[in-house]
């Protein structure tokens, strides 16, 4: 794939977001998971962190992909697969099939009253001992979000579909809500506390 743009709609800052969301995202992942299975959702209309990413077996799921296919980075295909999570459709794998989920900029675009399915899915497609990694926009950036965008600094498609923004302990409620226990989620901040990130242990 070719297409530089890594978001829906224009934004300046959208692809130098998209790395740093890519390097927390890989920061946060030990090297003894990488010889498994990763699946990102909401991968978006250029899927940039799988890309950048090394991993066994990559896929990616969004709405955005009209048919499913496979694209690849050097040696490494990804599976890009065409799926709403917001649906009331499961998503497309096996129980416990991957090692890792991560969702980056993707938890503040659902519907607050979808996230325990979506959670409850996610939970089911991690393998025991499997992680799943969360980037999200911190609760009190949504002014400075929709300032950005009038600028065209973000893409304005993509701040105004977001559903909500999440404080640290909603995140870690909808968590638990799911079947992860508190003590096997992190959460933390990164990008000047304007992003949450979280991690959690199935």
């Amino acid at each position: 794939m070719d297409n530089p743009s890594v978001t829906r709609g224009y934004g300046l800052l959208e692809r130098f977001l998209a790395k740093k969301r890519a390097v927390k995202a890989n920061s946060l992942i030990p090297q003894s998971y990488r010889s498994g299975r990763i699946l990102d959702i909401g991968s978006g209309t250029y899927p940039f962190f799988l890309l950048t990413t090394r991993f066994s077996e990559k896929y990616g799921i969004d709405k955005t992909f009209h048919t499913s296919s496979r694209t690849g980075s050097k040696n490494h295909s990804i599976a890009l697969i065409y799926h709403d999570i917001e649906s009331e459709d499961p998503l497309p794998f096996n129980d416990e099939y991957f090692d890792i989920v991560t969702m980056l900029a993707v938890f503040e675009h659902i519907m607050p009253q979808r996230l325990p399915k979506v959670f409850q899915e996610v939970y089911r497609v991690l393998k025991r001992e499997g992680l799943l990694v969360i980037t999200t926009p911190a609760a009190w950036t949504g002014f400075i979000l929709k300032g950005m965008a009038k600028i065209r600094l973000l893409s304005t498609v993509e701040i105004e579909e977001h559903k909500g923004l999440h404080k640290a302990d909603s995140i870690m409620y909808a968590l638990q809500q799911c079947g992860f226990v508190s003590d096997r989620i992190q959460l933390g901040y990164f990008e000047l506390h304007m992003n949450t990130w979280a991690t959690a242990i199935k």
